[in-house]
């Protein structure tokens, strides 16, 4: 991997492998997790520096706009700018937006992928900006499994927008738009998701052959992201204005790293008999 972010939380490296008589070659993988906003860190960053942006923004559309009482995610969104909330959301303005894309493409390498996570109402508000910056290729659903909260519709699923810069096929053709993995229940980080989300987006990109493969995620929030690209044999960075998100995922990272157990989601999130495994 040629770069680091400067102020990295967490720098992990993984040992080397052996199975039974066979010793693999040492295989170095890095995890990089920077407490920065996610523009200053985008723009940090060198331009054709990733292999990949996998995330999930932290968008305060609805929120805002439809003036929502009390929410479970950051508290009441009413108290604009007080204590007690895990994060600050990321202010989705058409200005904004538009800068964290094009820092996005910028940072992407040539022919190479990314997911955005979308809400039903930043899907219809910013998505079709995403055409401005990136070849949009398709929107894949979220199928939760198990409903959730909502207004007039309770929700079971969200929208994953995948985008090209450039052109590079996916990894496999019997992949389906719509990926049956349950929500996580009473996590201890909230909107965190799970690591199989992830992975399924970093196995459609990455061929299994590519070893030094970077995947990028400026929301990192719990660290599930830096979860599956280990998982997946990618080198990570990404960063989170929230600390205690930052010191969250640095002690599942690192508790990952030592033990091979992920402490923030002990059981699998999909059931082979609703969905095939086709990251694994």
């Amino acid at each position: 991997m040629s770069y680091i972010a400067k102020n990295a939380s967490l720098l992990v490296d993984e040992s080397d492998l052996s199975f039974g008589s066979l010793a693999l070659p040492k295989k170095e993988l890095t995890v990089s997790i920077v407490n920065e906003d996610v523009l200053a860190f985008l723009r940090d960053l060198p331009a054709a520096s990733v292999d990949l942006i996998v995330t999930d923004p932290a968008y305060s559309g609805m929120n805002q706009h439809l003036a929502l009482g009390k929410g479970r995610i950051v508290g009441k969104y009413s108290d604009k700018g007080g204590s007690g909330k895990w994060f600050e959301e990321f202010h989705d303005t058409a200005e904004n937006y538009q800068i964290f894309l094009t820092e996005c493409a910028r940072v992407l390498k040539p022919d190479r992928h990314i997911f955005l996570m979308l809400d039903s109402y930043s899907m219809l508000s910013l998505g079709a900006m995403v055409r401005e910056a990136f070849n949009v290729k398709n929107v894949i659903t979220w199928d939760k499994v198990n409903i959730g909260m909502g207004h007039y519709f309770r929700r079971q699923t969200e929208f994953i927008l995948f985008a090209c810069k450039g052109k590079r096929p996916i990894t496999r053709k019997d992949i389906p738009d719509i990926w049956r993995i349950k929500r996580l229940h009473a996590a201890q980080y909230p909107t965190q998701k799970p690591v199989e989300l992830f992975e399924a987006m970093i196995a459609s990109s990455k061929q299994t052959t590519e070893t030094d493969f970077v995947v990028c995620d400026p929301f990192t929030g719990s660290g599930s992201s830096a979860i599956a690209a280990l998982r997946q044999g990618a080198h990570f960075m990404g960063c989170d204005i929230s600390k205690e998100a930052i010191k969250l995922a640095t002690k599942r990272v690192a508790t990952y790293k030592k033990t091979g157990v992920d402490c923030l989601q002990s059981k699998p999130a999909f059931d082979p008999a609703m969905q095939k495994n086709f990251w694994t």
